[in-house]
């Protein structure tokens, strides 16, 4: 059965990967599974069709036969369960861990470094904007260095490479621009090593590719593999 996940028809970001559908495409990449990519408007993204896809209007989602998924942490994990192996180690307890590391990237290191977006691009003109955003980096920080010190000289969040380090290193590059990420040499090396793998790559160059291409109509599908 053909997969087909849904993308930006011209991304936010523009292109530098820091969208949630890059992280899907890491993981269909990182799994070696074919699929395909329809872009969605900002204006169809909020019509039925999609929200019977995605009851809160948002990108990406998941397809596949009669499985339709959203939230881009239940979808990676679908990926990493479907295709044993290259995602999620054989052992039930190093499975059991990578899991836990999906949910820490969300849950626990992913909402302050939202917070620092959400201040510096939608708060910018309260007068209490500077006060808040020394405030949230303090925040950030308080994790990043928990999250450092875990990492230690470790190539990886837990032995070998899985959908916890995917997930933990698509967080933590939303941080770049900031400059935080730079105050904790051992995560920047960390998230380079996530950029440098060769799935990541073919993913980042399939999402710049759609942003730098002439605007085509929506909800037209595009092949991967």
């Amino acid at each position: 059965m053909t997969i087909t996940i849904t993308a930006f028809e011209r991304s936010p970001d523009g292109g530098k990967g820091l969208v949630r559908d890059t992280r899907v495409r890491w993981a269909l990449e990182e799994a070696g599974l074919p699929y395909e990519v329809r872009l969605v408007s900002f204006r169809a993204m909020k019509e039925a069709a999609h929200l019977a896809l995605h009851p809160f209007g948002q990108i990406p989602t998941y397809e596949e036969g009669d499985l339709a998924l959203f939230e881009t942490g239940a979808i990676v994990l679908h990926i990493a369960e479907r295709q044993p192996g290259p995602l999620f180690p054989a052992d039930a307890n190093a499975r059991a861990r990578a899991i836990t590391w999906m949910f820490a990237a969300l849950n626990t290191i992913e909402p302050p470094i939202l917070e620092l977006v959400i201040v510096k691009f939608t708060e910018g003109d309260k007068p209490w904007k500077d006060e808040r955003l020394l405030l949230v980096q303090d925040r950030v920080r308080a994790r990043l260095t928990q999250l450092a010190a875990r990492l230690g000289d470790a190539e990886w969040l837990d032995g070998g490479f899985s959908a916890g380090d995917l997930l933990m290193v698509s967080v933590l590059l939303r941080l770049r621009s900031s400059g935080l990420l730079s105050e904790f040499p051992s995560l920047a090396a960390y998230v380079a090593r996530g950029e440098a793998r060769p799935a990541y790559q073919r993913a980042f160059a399939a999402q710049l590719a759609i942003n730098t291409a002439p605007l085509a109509a929506g909800w037209g599908a595009t092949p991967r593999h």
